[in-house]
């Protein structure tokens, strides 16, 4: 169980580093807030999502594998995983090679190791959600209220349910707790789990553009002023193709998508840049409430 003050295993995968860098800078800032150590697992490589595992099962097994031995080898023995499809697949790995020796034989083979298979994986939602302890809304400079917030969870942060015990596959609510504790109302909607395409956003861009309209409109409908998610892939999708969706439907209504480390990091104190959000598609224009609280702080 996550815990703040402890020091936690921190691997960030490919899309930290890159097309998701405002990701890992909302996440470090509010987890040095909240007193959450996060070091870095010295020499981490791909952990095969999205495609190795499609092309080479074997392999993409002992890339996954890979990063979590290096946690074991430094003495970490909780590794986060900010982004779903990293999370993912180290748990999907860590199951099969618990369950199926025979996996576990290929992967030690490969990696030329003996694996103990003992890291605990946790994605980001897990982390503030067992880590916070009140934090977040004791340590909270500006009251969100004004953000009507649909919390979107995807595909692969809940599930498989026989692998995710942190949170119901089909009603989750671990994220609503985090955002109420920033003050940010959060709405009921539809779309909470449902895909929007994930990797196919460059192979099939017509498929991804449907899907995460249908996301957004829903949110809309329900009343939502923001959508929060905690996925690389989906914040690409859901707010990089607003721009195609507009294009293609002149009456699309633009939404703004944070991911959840942005929304606590607001309500704790940090400054949008600070935060990344302005490299954002899609603007985020914070109510006025929450605006006036910041001029008078």
């Amino acid at each position: 169980m996550a815990d703040a003050g402890l020091t936690y295993g921190y691997f960030p995968g490919c899309s930290q580093k890159g097309s998701a860098r405002e990701y890992e800078m909302s996440l470090l800032k509010v987890a040095g807030k909240l007193g959450i150590d996060l070091k870095e697992i010295d020499d981490w490589s791909c952990c095969g999502a999205t495609s190795a595992h499609a092309t080479n099962h074997r392999l993409a097994n002992a890339l996954a594998m890979r990063n979590m031995l290096l946690a074991e080898q430094q003495g970490l023995e909780t590794l986060v995983a900010p982004c779903a499809a990293c999370f993912n697949r180290l748990i999907t790995t860590k199951a099969e090679c618990r369950n199926h020796p025979e996996s576990k034989k290929d992967v030690e083979e490969l990696l030329s190791a003996s694996v103990s298979n003992t890291t605990s994986i946790l994605n980001v939602i897990d982390l503030f959600d067992k880590a916070s302890n009140g934090l977040i809304g004791s340590g909270r400079v500006r009251d969100m209220k004004g953000l009507k917030a649909a919390c979107y969870y995807g595909c692969l942060l809940v599930r498989p349910p026989e692998l995710i015990d942190t949170d119901d596959s089909e009603q989750p609510d671990s994220m609503e707790r985090i955002v109420k504790a920033t003050g940010a109302d959060v709405v009921e909607w539809n779309y909470r789990t449902e895909c929007c395409g994930a990797a196919h956003s460059i192979s099939r861009r017509d498929i991804v553009v449907d899907l995460s309209k249908r996301i957004i409109d829903d949110a809309l409908m329900h009343g939502a002023n923001v959508i929060i998610v905690a996925c690389p892939m989906c914040h690409t999708n859901l707010d990089m193709r607003q721009r195609v969706m507009r294009r293609m439907y002149p009456s699309h209504k633009e939404i703004p998508v944070l991911y959840l480390t942005e929304l606590i990091g607001l309500s704790l104190g940090f400054t949008e840049s600070e935060l990344g959000i302005d490299l954002h598609y899609i603007r985020f224009n914070m109510p006025n409430e929450i605006m006036n609280q910041t001029a008078q702080a």
